[in-house]
């Protein structure tokens, strides 16, 4: 017997109402990755409806919003999950196990870009959720107003990094194009941001930005400049007691040998290293998904 199919209720997902949108203005604002869940078609008797929407946080709980009960919640937080990991958009259509019969496919199975799941309750009805990861943009922390800096914060915005310089009160007028600017190299306020930072102080307090580096939290941490003076460097941090392990975190000299000559090549180098690093683990997983 086929299954009936009732009204099927299509409609664009309206503005975010009631209290999401500040929501999510705040994660954001604190750099912390959510996804936003949206009901975009229900068919016959479901609890939420199309447009209905709600914010996941990254530690897998509801933050805010409603997409109905059990019956979505498993398959949603699963897809929700898995979008933070690797940052791709899923679409999600919970259907009762009847209706999956007759379509051939089993809950678990994704076809031309959509997962199915079973909806064990009562209703029977069908819900297509789309999920949307909301990472934050990674941060490039550029410690010094060098000329390799400066070219580095008008160069890095073109790539996808909020830039967050870091220098004397007097050098920050150097910059025009800047997220935040931190008139020492205290590092520990950066937030939950990827941190990449790139210490081209040249001369001009390189102890002190390596060491506002090291105590803080980063996926990178590169300095401009020759590797006798990075040697340098390291044994005086040495005897300021940092350990073997806190030093090797410092890459030098920052970027790619690409020839550069210039201010403006080397920091096209340096953010060519930077990407090369941020794309690591994204291609690995496309690489194991073919």
């Amino acid at each position: 017997m086929k299954h009936a199919v009732p009204e099927t209720h299509d409609t664009a997902a309206p503005e975010l109402t009631g209290d999401l949108q500040p929501l999510m203005n705040r994660l954001q604002g604190e750099h912390t990755p959510y996804v936003l869940a949206t009901v975009v078609r229900t068919i016959s008797v479901t609890a939420a409806k199309a447009g209905a929407k709600a914010v996941i946080a990254a530690d897998g709980t509801i933050a805010g919003g409603w997409i109905g009960g059990g019956c979505a919640r498993g398959a949603v937080l699963k897809a929700a999950r898995e979008a933070l990991e690797d940052g791709e958009t899923r679409l999600i259509s919970i259907q009762p196990a009847d209706l999956l019969a007759e379509r051939g496919v089993a809950p678990g199975e994704e076809r031309e870009g959509v997962r199915f799941a079973k909806n064990m309750c009562p209703s029977q009805g069908t819900m297509d959720i789309f999920i949307e990861p909301v990472l934050p943009r990674p941060n490039l922390v550029i410690c010094g107003s060098s000329p390799v800096a400066i070219a580095l914060a008008k160069q890095a915005p073109g790539i996808g990094f909020d830039v967050t310089v870091c220098a004397p009160a007097e050098d920050l007028s150097a910059y025009r194009v800047a997220n935040r600017r931190i008139d020492t190299y205290d590092l520990s306020q950066l937030g939950n941001a990827e941190n990449f930072v790139v210490v081209s102080t040249q001369g001009r307090g390189d102890l002190a930005a390596l060491e506002g580096a090291l105590k803080a939290t980063t996926r990178h941490l590169g300095f401009v400049g020759s590797r006798r003076k990075i040697a340098a460097l390291k044994e005086k941090l040495r005897e300021k007691g940092f350990g073997e392990t806190d030093l090797e975190r410092i890459e030098g000299p920052a970027g790619l040998d690409l020839g550069a000559i210039t201010p403006e090549e080397i920091a096209l180098s340096i953010l060519a290293e930077l990407l090369l690093i941020r794309r690591k683990d994204q291609r690995q997983k496309n690489i194991t998904h073919v």
